[in-house]
């Protein structure tokens, strides 16, 4: 089995979920740190594109998007399961309405300290302005918001370690991620949206402790080669009754970073989308995503 190679950068929000996701199941893995923000010219060979972080490689087979990497991770490495039940819908919550509030907060209290280059290049990811004076005014609202999600943990970790029972789950990893993030980059905000929320500190802490499993350097280069060297793994079995493998499509994010990435179908199921891509520097490689939270098409269509 190829070693699972995570491109990521240390202060990425959403990297610290696969992680924790590491660190539950005890894994070793690979550390390639990727630039926070473009051009990225050893990433986007791998993934036809997708210059969204973080990006998980095992040899010639490459998952853009979280839902996809957490999903794999699992597949590879069922024990201790982490994905049960309604987590999804739990991860779900935690991308979005949460995240969107942690952005607000983080950006509007350290807006002013933001290097114009990082603020173009959200600009061109997410197609909008990037206001930082806009989220500082919001930040009273987005406080509120924030607080209920933090409540919710509160509620959930009654009579229980983690939201997953005695193990920590998916709800657990995808919940940690604004609560660490928050605290990373605005720690005053954080305690005082945590402040009277015992259960809830005391579970950061625990998570915390979980750690990011056995973590080794790998340079960019370096993962380059891993891809060249490999072949695809089998796809999943394709599913999709409105298109056959094969067919071009263009698979594009529904939220921000709509690029499109095309090439021939391998498969579609309804959990993933499976695409191929001959490089000629680095050979065949399946680009993976996630079908939930990214749209699939024909290409231009």
């Amino acid at each position: 089995m190829p070693e699972l190679i995570l491109h990521h950068y240390d202060t990425s929000p959403f990297s610290e979920k696969p992680r924790v996701m590491f660190g539950v199941k005890g894994l070793g893995w690979r550390s390639v740190i990727q630039p926070v923000i473009m051009p990225k010219p050893q990433l986007v060979p791998l993934t036809g594109g997708y210059r969204r972080i973080p990006v998980m490689q095992a040899g010639a087979d490459v998952y853009c998007d979280t839902k996809v990497i957490l999903a794999e991770i699992e597949r590879r490495f069922p024990g201790p399961k982490v994905i049960h039940g309604g987590d999804w819908e739990a991860n779900l919550a935690a991308d979005r309405p949460w995240f969107q509030a942690t952005v607000v907060l983080v950006f509007g209290e350290i807006g002013e300290n933001v290097p114009r280059e990082f603020i173009a290049d959200r600009e061109k990811l997410s197609g909008r302005p990037f206001d930082t004076a806009a989220m500082k005014t919001a930040a009273p609202t987005m406080r509120q918001a924030w607080r209920h999600h933090a409540e919710e943990i509160e509620a959930g970790l009654a009579g229980a370690e983690f939201l997953g029972g005695e193990q920590a789950s998916l709800a657990d990893v995808a919940g940690y991620m604004n609560v660490w993030w928050l605290g990373l980059a605005a720690p005053k905000v954080a305690d005082e949206l945590l402040d009277g929320l015992p259960r809830t500190l005391a579970w950061r802490d625990r998570v915390r402790a979980i750690g990011h499993g056995r973590r080794s350097e790998m340079t960019p280069a370096e993962a380059l080669d891993a891809a060249r060297a490999a072949q695809p793994a089998p796809a999943p079995e394709h599913t999709d009754p409105d298109l056959a493998p094969g067919d071009p499509v263009s698979v594009a994010a529904d939220d921000y970073g709509k690029d499109p990435i095309e090439g021939p179908l391998v498969a579609a199921t309804d959990e993933r989308v499976t695409i191929v891509r001959d490089d000629a520097d680095l050979g065949r490689l399946h680009i993976h995503f996630p079908r939930s939270g990214y749209i699939l098409a024909r290409a231009g269509s």
